[in-house]
């Protein structure tokens, strides 16, 4: 038996930090804000030195917390966000270009014609979301100098001096062969990266060096992007099995296998850990924006935050004549349009906060159900049930909207930061490579079930109205 971990999720909003005994469960947490900065044009922004101050701050805090030494650590990150640095000192040479950021889309526009070849070899298709075009930017916008990664490659680096990067969090670069694992010449070719020095793909499990930033040398044996570890902390380890994570985006992710299933509806194919060599896939879809919309009805006045949501939106009983579609940073998957924009229509004069916020639930909800709906088309069948976390999901209202609209049980999990639960699991299996893969995943449970309370007929009727208004942004662009 191993001894406690920290596990480190650093993300888009701030990092959480937690260890994890495997007797005793979480014994230390610590946390430490990040801010993005959000501009025109699609600018989403941080301080490289925030991310990795906030990395060592929460994980200071856990271990402190803990008051006992931890035997490793585990570090969880965003996926897409990426930054130019100096590898011999380590000194960032850009900001960190955040997932959200939008302002590749010319450079996407210009490469539409490989959006299939890039498809096939990598199982992504061609959006601003992904790093690779966000590289291909900061090389031709900001700077030649240094190497462009992916953060986590940035963070590890200051960590432990190590060049590396998990094979998951390698597969949301557009860089990644799919099928070998390994970073592809042509896509280094599509995107004018070929001379790059890129990070080794290495497990998610193992040691990659040490650091002692959180008392004495502890060797950092975890790496996984931040929705694999939610998936894999969720116990969503065989085929068919799913989850979905309420952040500032939405993220879902469905259980595939040994071998990748290029979707056919829409859905990304990608990896979802590699352990002992070997690599599980998934199927991932995305909203851009979900609790990033909650914050921009607080920023407008509509509410004080996301603990209004339940208290407002149940001074009605729904939504009314409203209709929101909240693609404030764009439409994902199954549409792939960063073009759009949102909208709200159907206001009155007898419109109310909670009017608004009732739509607001139903889209995000509606968005959901396209994933669910384009992962069953994909997997042959529906899903049974939706496994869900993230702080979205402590709105009953939202919860309950989600599971009125899919049709099916929605199961809140009741461990709090799946994500870094997720990346404790595999740093434990970086110490114990002998130690089953279900024996490292937390035992999953539900704090809460939300059964469907409306019939088909009308679920699909709002998923119908829901649908129109997505229709009626596409003609318009």
């Amino acid at each position: 038996m191993t001894g406690p971990v920290l596990a480190v999720d650093q993300g888009t909003s701030g990092t959480k930090a937690l260890v994890v005994c495997p007797e005793r469960g979480v014994i230390g947490s610590g946390s430490a804000p990040v801010r993005p900065r959000y501009g025109a044009g699609g600018v989403v922004e941080a301080d490289p030195a925030e991310l990795l101050a906030s990395v060592v701050d929460a994980g200071q805090q856990a271990v402190h917390e803990a008051g006992e030494p931890v035997a490793a650590v585990g570090l969880a990150n965003q996926g897409e966000t990426v930054l130019a640095w100096d590898p011999a000192t380590g000194r960032p040479l850009t900001d960190a270009i955040v997932w959200q950021d939008r302002r590749s889309a010319s450079l996407c526009a210009e490469l539409a014609g490989h959006d299939e070849e890039l498809k096939q070899l990598t199982g992504l298709p061609l959006d601003p979301y992904f790093a690779a075009p966000k590289m291909a930017w900061i090389r031709r916008e900001l700077t030649r100098d240094g190497v462009v990664t992916t953060s986590d490659a940035w963070l590890v680096h200051r960590l432990t001096g190590a060049f590396v990067t998990d094979a998951a969090t390698a597969g949301r670069t557009q860089l990644l062969d799919l099928d070998r694992v390994g970073w592809s010449p042509a896509a280094l070719d599509i995107f004018g990266l070929s001379g790059e020095r890129l990070p080794t793909v290495v497990d998610a499990a193992g040691p990659v060096g040490a650091t002692r930033v959180f008392g004495g040398e502890i060797p950092l044996t975890g790496l996984l992007v931040d929705q694999q570890a939610a998936l894999l902390a969720q116990g969503a380890l065989e085929p068919g099995t799913a989850k979905c994570t309420y952040g500032t985006g939405a993220f879902l992710l469905a259980q595939t296998g040994p071998r990748p299933r290029r979707g056919s509806t829409g859905l990304v194919s990608c990896v979802a850990w590699q352990l002992g060599g070997r690599a599980s896939y998934c199927l991932d879809g995305q909203v851009y924006t979900a609790a990033s919309a909650v914050r921009w009805l607080t920023d407008l006045g509509v509410i004080s935050g996301a603990a209004d949501l339940d208290p407002v939106g149940s001074t009605v009983p729904d939504a009314g004549t409203v209709t929101f579609v909240p693609a404030l940073a764009g439409l994902a998957a199954p549409w792939w349009r960063s073009d759009l924009r949102g909208s709200v229509t159907g206001l009155g004069l007898d419109t109310t906060a909670g009017h608004l916020v009732r739509a607001l639930c139903d889209g995000i909800a509606a968005q959901v159900v396209e994933l669910a709906d384009a992962v069953a088309t994909d997997l042959g069948e529906p899903l049974t049930s939706l496994r869900v976390d993230g702080g979205l999901t402590r709105s009953a209202l939202l919860m309950q909207t989600q599971a009125d609209l899919l049709q099916r049980p929605v199961e809140v999990s009741a461990l709090p930061d799946v994500t870094a639960l997720g990346v404790g699991a595999v740093a434990r299996l970086g110490l114990d490579p002998q130690l089953p893969l279900h024996e490292a995943v937390p035992a999953w449970e539900p704090a809460a079930a939300y059964e469907p309370r409306i019939g088909a007929d009308e679920a699909a009727e709002r998923l119908a109205r829901f649908r129109a208004a997505v229709e009626t942004l596409l003609y318009r662009a």
